[in-house]
Formats: structure tokens, C-alpha cells, sequence
């Protein structure tokens, strides 16, 4: 008797998680909502930009002499809920070239597997030392295909900087979460690509 009663039960928690699942994608897969303009949305991705990159100097100060000698960099925010065995993301950036060239605005996908439950969120800054890589970044469609967990340094002029870590050639990569600096970056099967309407 006590099972007929234990199953119906369950069934209809995995049902109310899934629900929950749905209604959050929902409401972050577009952050910025139906009414919001073209230019509005481009300006609220910019201004987010400023704020990660505020948010960055304080946490780790020598990212930002590692940006200002870089050939360009990008910002994404990102949202992501992994609810029993799946879950994924979605996120929004733009990529800003220092030869003047306009912003590239792009989206960014998580898919995620794997058992458990949570919540996250966080921010990545890429920081291209080549235009080559930028390019590629922006043009190819590009997916970071694997998880980095060893944080490196990079010398400039006898400076070491900390917590850069390379994700590809000519291009390193800082993760920031609620908490401050990711000590292990996280980043399998993201992909990032241009946003169509926003780069008309």
C-alpha cells in the first residue's frame, strides 16, 4: 500500500522540478525581453560589459594592464541551471576589438550532463593576445571543447600575471562567480557564436 502511494508522489516532484527547469530557461534565455529594442539590448550588453570588467580589476588588479595590451577582449554573462541528470545555459556577450573596429555582440550555449542539482551563475572575459585568435573566436563559431582546471602565468615586461588561464592559442580566459575569481574554470561544451540581429 505504502508504495501506490511513495509513486504517485515522486512522479509528481520529478514533474514540478522539470517545471521549475522549463519556467527559468524561459526566463533567462532572453535576459532581455521581448519589449526591449535592438539598441537598448546592444546597450544593456555594454553596459554589462563595463561591469564585469569593474568587477574583474577589483578581484585580480593586473588583468587590466593584460586587456589594455591586448588586441581585443570579451565579456559574457551567463546563466546556468543543471536540474537531475541534464541541464545547460545561456548567456550574452560582445567582443570589443581595440583597433576601433564596431562590437561584435554573440551568444554563448551551455549543455551540460551528468547527475545533480544546482544553480549557477558567472561571468567569462576572454583576452586575445593575436588577432588571429580573435578572429577565429568571432568568425569560426568557436567551442571550448574541454574543462581547464590549472590556472597559468604570463610575463610581460618581468610582471607575472596570476589566474589568466590559456584556453586556446593566443587566447586566455578569466571566470568570475559570485564568489570572486574561479580558482578552475569551467567551460565544456559552451559554444559561442554572433548574435544575428543584434550585428545588423
Amino acid at each position: 500500500m505504502k508504495i501506490h502511494h511513495i509513486a504517485p508522489t515522486l512522479f509528481a516532484l520529478v514533474l514540478g522540478v522539470f517545471s521549475l527547469q522549463s519556467t527559468a530557461f524561459a526566463q533567462f534565455s532572453n535576459p532581455f525581453g521581448p519589449q526591449k529594442t535592438l539598441t537598448q539590448q546592444r546597450q544593456d550588453i555594454l553596459k554589462k560589459n563595463d561591469e564585469i570588467l569593474k568587477q574583474l580589476y577589483v578581484v585580480q588588479p593586473k588583468a587590466k594592464d593584460l586587456i589594455e595590451k591586448s588586441v581585443g577582449y570579451a565579456t559574457f554573462s551567463n546563466f546556468g541551471m543543471k536540474i537531475l541528470i541534464a541541464g545547460g545555459g545561456t548567456g550574452s556577450g560582445v567582443v570589443i576589438q581595440k583597433d576601433g573596429t564596431k562590437p561584435v555582440y554573440m551568444n554563448m550555449a551551455e549543455v551540460q550532463a551528468g547527475l545533480g542539482m544546482g544553480i549557477k551563475s558567472f561571468q567569462n572575459i576572454f583576452v586575445f593576445q593575436t588577432k588571429a585568435a580573435l578572429n577565429d573566436f568571432v568568425n569560426s563559431g568557436w567551442t571550448f571543447g574541454g574543462q581547464v582546471t590549472a590556472a597559468a602565468k604570463y610575463e610581460n615586461n618581468g610582471d607575472a600575471y596570476q589566474d589568466a588561464v590559456a584556453v586556446a592559442p593566443g587566447v586566455l580566459m578569466y571566470q568570475l562567480t559570485d564568489s570572486g575569481l574561479a580558482a578552475e574554470i569551467t567551460g565544456k561544451g559552451t559554444k559561442y557564436y554572433k548574435n544575428t540581429d543584434l550585428n545588423k
